[in-house]
């Protein structure tokens, strides 16, 4: 849906999509100390820093849970509602389950247009249906910012899910989407996007990752899966790094980019998220002697994305074939690093280095 609506919902936040959520320093700070859960069921918990939780139901069965929810970051409400639905379903998709049900997550101003939160609700419940995915209820609580999002329950197989924490030295890297939703975004709040930046941003936003998870389920070849959203390339590359004790070379140059990314940075459209991921992972990311990355370029390493795509930890010697598959599944895939062993006894810790 066009956006023509008169009110602009960017206007009325401070901070849009996933670049207003929590610091991930911060985050982290909270989660490291926290109380563990045990339970044999629990497959996949928070220790990690995965996209979702898993818990078995079954010998065969296993939940996938997840929640997502976050301010405006497009004006035109249908279409932010069917942002939030799109990066909510991500979760589950990443883990590489089915979104079953889902639950709607409303904050909205209780002297607001009701008009606004029923494009909302119904840009979301638009690509949920397209998901296969029932909302079957929700919560409401009045909140001077609008926030929309859903916590999402999905199925997976107990021997057939992937977490962040199985990269294997020797894979390839590959990435499903194009890099650069929160710089443009913000660009969009700004006044200062081109059309085409705008399109081009939305259209990725509102990319289902339904087709790049059934590819990765049809290879036997895939070792770990994570989604690129708040925290950014960097950001939850490091977390992949980390829980697989490993290292991630990226090649920078390789990362495709949205229209209008690197323009964006060059105007100042830099969001608060980008410099908070900065902070938090730029400690563990290295050059190689023989990088060479403009400014811009590596700020877009940082950026933090919504409904971003897949980062898939694939055995080198498949990742052409899975690349293939990909694209002839409309899905626009590129390898763009390899998994690395890291060095016994380091004195700096290192999770990417950057070629």
């Amino acid at each position: 849906m066009a956006e023509s609506t008169s009110v602009r919902l960017t206007q009325q936040v401070k901070a849009g999509g996933c670049a207003s959520k929590l610091a991930p320093g911060s985050l982290a700070a909270v989660l490291s100390r926290l109380p563990k859960t045990s339970d044999p069921n629990l497959l996949v918990g928070f220790d990690t820093s995965d996209d979702a939780g898993i818990y078995r139901i079954s010998a065969n069965e296993a939940l996938v849970q997840t929640v997502d929810f976050f301010t405006p970051l497009v004006d035109d409400p249908f279409t932010f509602g069917e942002i939030a639905a799109t990066n909510a379903l991500s979760d589950v998709y990443a883990m590489g389950g089915r979104p079953l049900t889902a639950l709607s997550i409303v904050c909205f101003p209780q002297d607001g247009d009701l008009d606004l939160l029923e494009q909302i609700m119904r840009g979301g419940m638009s690509k949920m249906r397209e998901a296969g995915c029932v909302v079957i209820g929700g919560h409401s609580v009045r909140d001077a910012e609008i926030k929309f999002g859903y916590a999402v329950t999905g199925m997976v197989g107990t021997d057939r899910f992937f977490t962040n924490a199985r990269a294997e030295v020797g894979d390839a890297l590959v990435l499903t989407k194009l890099i650069g939703t929160g710089v443009i975004t913000t660009a969009i709040k700004q006044g200062k996007a081109l059309p085409s930046w705008t399109e081009a941003a939305i259209h990725s936003m509102t990319l289902l990752n339904k087709r790049a998870s059934e590819v990765v389920q049809a290879s036997s070849d895939v070792h770990a899966m994570t989604d690129v959203t708040g925290f950014g390339l960097m950001g939850h590359g490091r977390e992949m790094a980390m829980a697989s004790g490993v290292i991630l070379e990226i090649e920078a140059k390789s990362i495709p980019l949205i229209e209008g990314a690197q323009d964006a940075v060059r105007l100042g459209a830099v969001p608060a998220g980008l410099l908070a991921n900065r902070e938090f992972a730029e400690c563990v990311v290295a050059d190689s002697d023989t990088a060479a990355i403009p400014d811009d370029l590596r700020a877009l390493l940082y950026d933090p994305q919504t409904a971003g795509g897949l980062l898939i930890s694939v055995s080198a010697t498949a990742a052409a074939a899975l690349i293939v598959d990909m694209n002839n599944a409309g899905v626009k895939a590129a390898r763009i690093g390899t998994v690395v062993a890291r060095p016994e006894n380091e004195k700096r810790v290192t999770a990417i280095r950057l070629l």
